[in-house]
């Protein structure tokens, strides 16, 4: 019974925990855990499969556990392996290289694991007319220990331990639970040996540190997991000039020139030119995504006062301590659509730049939501947010989000970033507010400072807004019933990531 819900237990810890080793390299979007879910799935019933034959012609427990140990042998084996294997795997694109990196690394392993619940069965059922009781007793445990399992490394072992720990760890038990066997039932005392495997090779993780070919100096230092990614800190330095980036899962929310106090990005300059510039007047700001902080300290230099909201909890401490965030209103630590739909303040601005992975979460581009945040804003409020577009390949992402905001608001604008190169995957600012029509005050550039290789590129998307290719399909109305952005930008989530994959040393994106 007991190693039925443990090895119930420790087939999801290797799924769960398998989003954190994948994710900073391909995301962890939908094609990720779809890769996760079905070699899961295929894995085990590979397992039952083949361990039935098995079970009937050799049922002695020592089968049994000697499948768990090479069970946890294969677990053990994850964190060496993992980064040969996903950089065979990253020509294969996102979709397949997701699977094939999956199915490389934990596929072996799970199968191993289905391998037990079959020869549990044989080996328990003594009489033929208790098999009922007994197979349901087995898969009830086996569930249960499946259920401790997620729960534990999804609210527990995520946020406290290293992911190659958590990997270490469990294989630590699998073959412990295998040596208890063969030392207590069989005798065998040298099995106990098999205990210093994972003492011997236990991972040591060192921290980024390395010099380019340039001669610019890469050192991490923060490297926070939490409930929602991987969170890392890099600074780079060369002679006077030190930059600072902020990656979740591999990819860049945020940048610092620690130097002259500004940000390294295009689209957190345009959150604030555009917004205020149509509204100079406003005193109260809503920012929506932390990030690195840059937005929030933006407006506040201009007087306005921001409250902001991020769902992670890391991601406050890492901005306040590694970005100095200070901000004259509240912090709130929530989900954003909890806080929009029980949020009774209103505001002058409110900034969407939330982003899960690679794009921004459905649940907040939909005819719900923009109706939450038409509510959250005063009469003359501007609301803008942040998104990723192909814009020369739209599907009809963008052209939907713009349809959905159009019949909330009376004016909608969008501004996608000119890019000094031909890659067409853009940050694109959508711009809705009501009333009468304005003009932006180019006043707002007066005096602004901003980070000198990005300042023709910024100034100039504001003011020659380049147009985003007519959609390949009809866009929609996006509602919390029916938003298939997922799909739809499955595309540019591919792209992007590939951009993120050619553009970053790799040893960034390793956890």
């Amino acid at each position: 019974m007991l190693t039925a819900v443990l090895c119930g237990g420790f087939v999801m810890v290797v799924e769960v925990m398998g989003s954190r080793i994948i994710g900073p390299f391909f995301g962890v979007g939908l094609f990720v855990w779809t890769s996760l879910i079905a070699v899961a799935l295929l894995s085990l019933a590979l397992g039952y499969w083949i361990a039935g034959y098995w079970a009937d012609k050799r049922e002695h427990p020592d089968n049994l556990y000697g499948i768990v140990l090479v069970s946890g042998l294969l677990v053990m084996l994850i964190p060496f392996i993992k980064t040969a294997v996903i950089e065979l795997c990253i020509p294969l694109g996102l979709r397949w290289g997701a699977f094939a990196s999956t199915f490389l690394l934990f596929g072996p392993p799970l199968f191993v694991l289905g391998c037990v619940s079959p020869y549990l069965i044989k080996i328990a059922t003594k009489e033929f007319h208790l098999i009922g009781r007994t197979v349901g007793r087995f898969y009830a445990l086996s569930t249960l220990g499946s259920m401790v399992g997620t729960t534990a490394t999804g609210f527990f072992l995520i946020s406290y331990f290293r992911v190659d720990s958590v990997f270490m760890l469990t294989a630590a038990v699998l073959i412990g639970i295998s040596v208890i066997y063969f030392v207590v039932f069989r005798k065998r005392y040298l099995m106990l040996l098999l205990m210093l495997l994972p003492v011997i090779f236990w991972p040591t993780y060192k921290p980024v540190d390395m010099v380019l070919a340039d001669g610019t100096r890469v050192q991490e230092i923060a490297n926070l997991s939490s409930y929602y990614g991987l969170t890392k800190v890099i600074d780079y330095t060369y002679g006077d000039q030190h930059v600072r980036d902020l990656l979740i899962d591999g990819f860049t929310q945020g940048g610092f020139d620690m130097v002259n106090r500004v940000s390294l990005y295009e689209y957190s300059y345009l959150l604030e030119f555009i917004p205020y510039g149509l509204n100079p007047n406003g005193s109260q700001a809503l920012v929506i995504g932390l990030g690195a902080g840059v937005v929030p300290m933006r407006y506040e230099a201009r007087g306005v006062s921001v409250d902001a909201i991020d769902i992670d909890p890391v991601i406050v401490d890492v901005a306040k301590e590694f970005f100095d965030l200070k901000v004259s209103g509240e912090i709130y630590v929530n989900d954003a659509r909890y806080f929009l739909a029980t949020n009774q303040k209103r505001y002058d601005y409110v900034i969407m730049d939330v982003f899960n992975g690679d794009l921004t979460p459905t649940l907040l581009l939909s005819y719900e939501a923009f109706g939450l945040v038409k509510k959250a804003l005063s009469d003359e409020g501007i609301f803008a947010i942040n998104l990723i577009a192909d814009i020369q390949n739209e599907t009809a992402g963008i052209h939907s989000i713009l349809k959905t905001l159009r019949p909330l608001f009376k004016h909608v604008a969008y501004y996608p970033i000119h890019k000094e190169n031909e890659n067409n995957i853009s940050n694109v600012i959508v711009v809705a507010y009501n009333g009468a029509k304005r003009e932006l005050n180019n006043e707002v550039f007066a005096g602004s400072r901003i980070y000198p290789p990005i300042r023709e590129r910024v100034i100039n998307s504001i003011l020659s807004p380049k147009p985003i290719a007519p959609p390949q399909r009809t866009p929609i109305v996006l509602t919390d019933d029916f938003n298939p952005l997922d799909t739809w930008d499955s595309g540019t989530r591919e792209g992007l990531r590939a951009l993120v994959l050619a553009s970053d040393d790799l040893g960034l994106l390793r956890n």
